[in-house]
């Protein structure tokens, strides 16, 4: 559904999938320092929302994704990932339980796959699952919550569930921000986006979602064996870098772009791109394990100094040293 925040004065439609939100609104490094600093919120509503409810609904989801969800406290918000049997990466949620629902927000899409798997796992248990999408949004904001709101973590503020209809009172004493201002902070936070930065053969440890996704001592659940073995047995084939990008070029890579060695040859691909206030041009990409952490890469034709986010090696019991920022942790 097309955000009515689209016709805010001097908004500029995001690029697919984001084209129904707005890049900017006619100042985009300006929109990036009011993000930060807390005066601005930003426009998320393209992201799918879905509702789970029901007294049985933390007991069954705990046996379906990858997090502990079977004692989760009302307001604790959480990440899980939805695997496939051979432990690939399905679907990203982030998570909060108001005590009576538990609420998700996910990529840009996945909604309706997600409740239809969903639907097919309910048996005979207590649970409903409903996709609200098209009534309510998400959005990114420093306010504080309404009472009863569905709160998260996010990389600016906290991301908020709210009624799609509320959107446009939002403008109301808060400067708005586009994507593009979001998308800057959350690639310097070293935090991959679900669809993007990953591919249809991504896992968990590639990903760096170990530590916020994944509870490594649970029962079982789909694709849990591939995260056990890696964790315990091997590396990951691919690990995910963050990349400061030669500022010489007037361009940014695109998504999927091939990631190159001196030499030519492909070791991966570009996942986001953008242009961050005080770092310049930055991106993420995924690339082979082996690739040299200290190379520089060729990112689309542009040259990329590499700074590490998931260690070459994670796995075989090593531990997994993220190097994000303290406060935006999840």
């Amino acid at each position: 559904m097309k955000s009515p925040l689209l016709q805010t004065h001097g908004a500029v439609p995001a690029d697919a999938p984001d084209q129904e939100i707005a890049a900017h609104y006619g100042e985009p490094s300006q929109e990036q320092r009011a993000l930060e600093a807390g005066t601005a919120f930003v426009d998320r509503s393209n992201r799918g929302v879905v509702r789970v409810s029901g007294p049985d609904r933390l007991k069954w989801l705990h046996s379906l994704l990858s997090q502990h969800l079977e004692r989760l406290a009302p307001g604790e918000a959480t990440e899980a990932l939805l695997l496939s049997p051979k432990g690939h990466v399905e679907h990203h949620l982030h998570l909060v339980d108001d005590g009576e629902a538990t609420w998700a927000h996910v990529e840009v899409g996945t909604a309706p796959d997600l409740v239809a798997f969903l639907d097919k796992m309910r048996f005979m248990l207590r649970v409903e699952v409903e996709d609200l999408s098209e009534t309510h949004a998400v959005v990114t904001t420093p306010r504080e919550a309404p009472a009863g709101t569905p709160v998260f973590p996010d990389v600016a503020g906290t991301a908020q569930i709210v009624e799609r209809d509320a959107l446009p009172g939002l403008v109301d004493g808060l400067r708005p921000a586009g994507l593009w201002a979001y998308e800057a902070l959350r690639i310097a936070a070293h935090r991959p986006r679900f669809g993007l930065d990953t591919d249809h053969r991504s896992i968990p440890h590639e990903m760096g979602w170990i530590e916020d996704a994944v509870h490594l001592q649970k029962g079982c659940y789909r694709g849990q064996e591939t995260v056990a073995r890696v964790h315990n047995l091997g590396r990951p084939p691919r690990r995910l870098v963050f990349l400061h990008l030669d500022g010489s070029a007037d361009r940014l890579p695109l998504h999927g772009d091939p990631v190159e060695i001196p030499g030519g040859k492909q070791v991966g691909f570009v996942g986001t791109a953008a242009r961050h206030h005080e770092l310049g041009p930055v991106a993420l990409a995924l690339v082979k394990r082996n690739v040299p952490v200290d190379v520089t890469l060729q990112a689309g034709g542009v040259a990329a100094a590499q700074e590490v986010v998931v260690s070459p090696e994670t796995g075989s019991n090593a531990k997994i040293e993220f190097r994000r920022q303290a406060a935006n942790r999840t």
